[in-house]
């Protein structure tokens, strides 16, 4: 693996696309080993190759992954950014003087969690521009060529997360696992879209991979041994690599980059440690043909009591 640099700061107009610094990434706590053995960088899909819906598909099946920079006009991903966030202000989870779009936390003594809920739950999720942003037609052109069908289903449990800087310990950033446990009442080929709503360098949480995790994966639900009910598999990302002798792939993430990925591969997010306070703000929705098997729990809007 190649020597990682250090990050600039964020500005809304300037996507990141330097090397991430991978001096000290944590998850829940849990430090990642710097080593190459350990860590790497998720690859992007070379151009060559985005329209050549064969060798996407291969990739997809080898990597369980696809990572496509700059897949939508970074406007529309910032404008959603600066709604979701002006719609907040007056909940106080974001600085009533800073432009919405940096999404800079709020103190904490001002965050009213009940007025946040209210505008989260029953505004923002059911809402409009949300909807438009999933169903943007970039993504539903590309979904119908590449899952090879004119009728797709977008589910409808479709989940924004916005995760605050500082914060550290279990359970404050995303645990190890993977889709298929939380979709088993529908069919194995629903494909996930990871959408970093803002710029997303490795300082403030993106998801991350554990590169070729979805070939054991498949494997032990063949053979039936993987622990059931719908779990986690752990918070400790390091002593997971080590158990699948695999390395987390990690990369920073601009706004319009799209990643997809399938419902076997093992991924987590790092902690947002971002100098400037910023939120890191992300949706994760999944599309599948329409013919296949649906998972009916997954037909309401996303709720954080929703019990999945």
């Amino acid at each position: 693996m190649t020597p990682m640099t250090p990050m600039t700061p964020m500005t809304p107009t300037a996507p990141y696309r330097s090397a991430p610094s991978t001096d000290v990434l944590t998850s829940n706590g849990h430090r990642l080993s710097p080593g190459p053995r350990r860590l790497g960088r998720l690859e992007a899909v070379p151009e060559a190759q985005r329209t050549d819906l064969a060798a996407l598909r291969e990739r997809f099946d080898r990597d369980g992954y696809l990572f496509l920079p700059g897949f939508f006009d970074r406007a529309t991903v910032l404008s959603f950014r600066r709604h979701y966030f002006s719609r907040l202000l007056p909940s106080g989870l974001v600085r009533a003087d800073a432009d919405p779009v940096e999404g800079l936390a709020g103190p904490e003594a001002g965050l009213d969690r009940g007025r946040l809920r209210e505008i989260l739950f029953k505004e923002i999720v059911p809402g409009r521009a949300y909807e438009a942003l999933c169903r943007h037609p970039a993504l539903v052109a590309f979904y119908r060529w590449f899952l090879g069908s004119e009728e797709l289903h977008l589910h409808r449990r479709k989940i924004i997360r916005h995760v605050a800087p500082g914060e550290s310990g279990i359970g404050t950033a995303t645990q190890a696992h993977y889709d298929l446990v939380y979709l088993r009442g529908g069919t194995d080929r629903v494909v996930s879209s990871w959408i970093p709503l803002g710029d997303c360098p490795v300082e403030r949480g993106p998801l991350i991979y554990l590169e070729g995790s979805h070939h054991r994966v498949k494997r032990q639900e063949a053979a039936g041994t993987l622990k059931r009910p719908a779990a986690s598999i752990t918070a400790d990302l390091p002593a997971l690599a080590e158990e699948y002798d695999a390395r987390w792939l990690v990369t920073d993430f601009a706004a319009g980059d799209l990643m997809v990925h399938n419902a076997h591969i093992v991924h987590a997010s790092l902690d947002n440690k971002d100098p400037s306070g910023a939120f890191r703000l992300s949706t994760d929705i999944r599309y599948q043909a329409a013919g296949e098997p649906i998972d009916g729990r997954w037909q309401n809007h996303w709720h954080d009591q929703d019990g999945l």
